[in-house]
């Protein structure tokens, strides 16, 4: 098992490296073009770093070293193209945020840039700077108060009010592909109503902050 700074290291050493040739250095196969790019050069990351961890389920990336990993696309200036998903929002739970899982996912994680533009083909675009993020006191607090806006909508049956509007830096979104996925919540009379999945997201403005300032 790789040390957390050799996962660093190893992340690192990639830098300047088109994907293409990470493909080619590491004997993988290319993760292509179209909607499921992003997943698959995140797969090809999690790879090549030595990742054990499974998505879908609540396990870092490293669950030995408590670390998750997190490819962002940004452009050519050096700005996130997307927010950057963290985990499923569980509408049904009710814990604060010092006991929620995006809490846990945000201790620590491995940002690992992939600059190129919107359109720019997956083999060309190049590994940045790997940044690892361990949140401030300033940075915790600040994701606490998103969390507690959005949740406490959440927590008393208001879950359609809940637009990605809400949060500064933490926002949750619709996750589903499309609307016919569904889950069950509570409404504002205790009711169960039917709603789509949601996931945590990072703000732009907020990884742009991460990566610039470590």
């Amino acid at each position: 098992m790789l040390s957390l700074l050799q996962v660093l290291e190893r992340a690192r050493s990639l830098e300047g490296l088109t994907l293409a040739e990470v493909v080619e250095q590491y004997k993988l196969v290319a993760p292509g073009q179209g909607v499921h790019a992003k997943g698959r050069i995140g797969e090809l990351f999690e790879h090549v770093l030595g990742a054990t961890g499974g998505s879908g389920q609540r396990v870092r990336d490293f669950p030995e070293l408590e670390l998750e990993l997190k490819t962002i696309p940004i452009d050519l200036r050096g700005k996130p193209l997307e927010s950057t998903f963290v985990c499923a929002v569980d509408l049904n739970e009710e814990v604060d945020y010092a006991n929620s899982w995006v809490f846990r996912k945000l201790r620590k994680v491995l940002f690992l840039p992939v600059i190129g533009e919107r359109r720019s083909a997956s083999a060309v675009r190049t590994v940045g700077r790997a940044v690892l993020f361990e949140p401030t006191p300033e940075e915790d607090a600040a994701l606490a108060a998103d969390y507690d806006e959005i949740m406490g909508l959440v927590g008393i049956g208001r879950i359609e009010d809940v637009t990605a509007h809400l949060g500064e830096h933490l926002q949750i979104r619709p996750k589903a592909r499309d609307g016919s996925a569904r889950t069950l919540t509570f409404g504002r009379e205790g009711e169960h109503i039917s709603t789509v999945p949601r996931g945590f997201y990072l703000r732009t403005r907020f990884t742009e902050h991460v990566l610039n300032s470590r």
